[in-house]
């Protein structure tokens, strides 16, 4: 998620954390997902997504939309108010943790678009990544 042209937010860094793989950095390019290989997550992995970011001038409302979208149809956009934030950084916010389907026919590579908005609804910054869902062969191994 690059910041606009005239955007006080200015975009550092996008990571997906996850428990089995850690810190999965996300290639910072814009709208252009077709730039970059998709992220590979298993069926079932929790993640919660950082976002780190410093802003040029005050920003109210702060929110962050993402989308979902499988074979051109958008399947979910949540958004989530991350608050108000004064010039200075960088800030470093988490979002909550969210599991990903289970079972073969959710696998498959799905569009995630990325805005962050201010309180009008303007973006500020975008960012449009591929990641693929994979099935997980075998058992899951059962808690010690």
């Amino acid at each position: 998620m690059s910041g606009s042209p005239r955007s006080p937010l200015l975009l550092l860094d996008v990571s997906l954390h996850t428990e089995d793989q850690g810190r999965l950095p996300v290639a910072l390019v814009g709208g252009r997902a077709d730039v970059v290989a998709p992220l590979v997550l298993g069926e079932g992995t929790v993640a919660s997504l950082g976002l780190t970011f410093r802003l040029d001038g005050e920003v109210d409302g702060l929110t962050f939309e993402e989308e979902r979208a499988r074979d051109g149809r958008v399947l979910a956009t949540t958004r989530t108010l991350l608050g108000d934030f004064r010039r200075g950084g960088p800030y470093e916010v988490w979002l909550p943790p969210q599991r990903w389907p289970v079972g073969r026919l959710h696998c498959g590579v799905y569009r995630i678009t990325g805005r962050l908005l201010d309180g009008a609804g303007r973006e500020l910054a975008l960012e449009n990544h591929d990641l693929r869902l994979v099935h997980l062969s075998g058992t899951p191994t059962a808690p010690a």
